[in-house]
């Protein structure tokens, strides 16, 4: 890990429940009433579309607020003078639909400009996706400020790769005061959506460089998915996180159970004995993955780190200041 690394740790550690405390259901109720309505009428719309940017959508409350906090930094194309995360390692070829971000912002500024924060539609949107996919729904907090930067040095080195293992994933979860059950809980966003086969091939063919399959895929999955992705076939094509993609539900534990996670980092939570017992549970009680998702939901939506933001009137972009017209030719 680098220096950066460390130095957001500390942020997170000094500021996070003070600002967390900040954090409130409702913020939206006097300066902009129909946010939340406006917020899940674009999503429900886009998920007409194109179910597939449910899961899309739901996973970008992830990949912000693990780097920096939930300030929408996800959200900021590069710039001249800054590389943004959207082309960080685990983001590249993988996250989607910013453009139903944007469809959520610009609504919103048609009705109460420069109120609602991007950081507050990645998570508001991201609830709204789980729901819509029929999931649980919850009251969540509000009141965030976007970010003025962001960073790919960052993201590349916080997030974990497919091929990361439970022990890794325990330890990362930790550092945000995030527990092996809030880990096995937010894994559980593969109920929906897909993978490429980028992000299993090694685990088909070359699992740990032994020049053989992963042994915890059950044979007949393992049969299946060397007819999607043979050895030198296309990357990028997609296969189903778990045999229910459109459907949030705890198919994905079931699968797991029988050795048919998609990535390492999924079936390795039912092979590691912490996180075992967590995913016996959820495979045979819903409603018990569905409260405790919820739950690590709202404990990640309470990291931030403390920086200067603002409120964007364009999610890609910091808003211009006065110095910025003036550097103009």
């Amino acid at each position: 890990m680098t220096k950066s690394f460390f130095f957001c740790f500390f942020l997170f550690s000094l500021l996070n429940f003070a600002i967390a405390d900040v954090l409130r259901p409702g913020y939206y109720s006097d300066p902009c009433p129909e946010a939340e309505i406006i917020v899940r009428d674009v999503i429900k719309k886009a998920m007409a579309k194109e179910p597939r940017s449910a899961a899309s959508v739901m996973r970008l409350q992830f990949h912000d607020c693990f780097v920096n906090g939930c300030d929408a930094s996800l959200l900021l194309d590069d710039t001249p003078n800054m590389l943004g995360e959207k082309l960080a390692l685990s983001n590249i070829n993988s996250l989607r639909s910013f453009e139903v971000i944007d469809e959520v912002k610009e609504a919103l500024e048609r009705v109460c400009p420069g109120v609602v924060s991007c950081a507050d539609i990645i998570i508001m949107a991201s609830r709204d996706a789980v729901a819509l996919s029929g999931g649980p729904n919850w009251e969540v907090k509000l009141g965030r400020q976007d970010s003025l930067t962001a960073s790919q040095e960052d993201s590349n080195d916080i997030m974990p790769s497919p091929r990361a293992n439970a022990s890794m994933l325990i330890n990362l979860f930790n550092r945000f005061n995030l527990s092996v059950k809030d880990l096995v809980a937010l894994s559980g966003s593969h109920s929906i959506g897909k993978g490429r086969c980028f992000s299993v091939v090694f685990r088909l063919y070359n699992q740990s460089g032994t020049g053989r399959p992963d042994p915890a895929i059950e044979p007949g999955y393992r049969e299946k998915l060397n007819k999607i992705c043979p050895i030198g076939g296309d990357e990028n094509t997609t296969v189903n996180l778990d045999s229910t993609p459109e459907l949030f539900d705890n198919q994905y534990f079931k699968d797991l159970v029988n050795g048919k996670g998609f990535l390492n980092s999924d079936e390795t939570l039912f092979t590691h004995p912490h996180t075992r017992k967590y995913v016996k549970l959820y495979s045979v009680d819903e409603n018990e993955f569905f409260k405790a998702f919820v739950q690590g939901m709202l404990k990640m939506g309470d990291l931030q780190s403390g920086r200067p933001g603002e409120i964007r009137r364009n999610c890609r972009m910091v808003n211009r200041r006065p110095v910025d017209f003036l550097l103009e030719d």
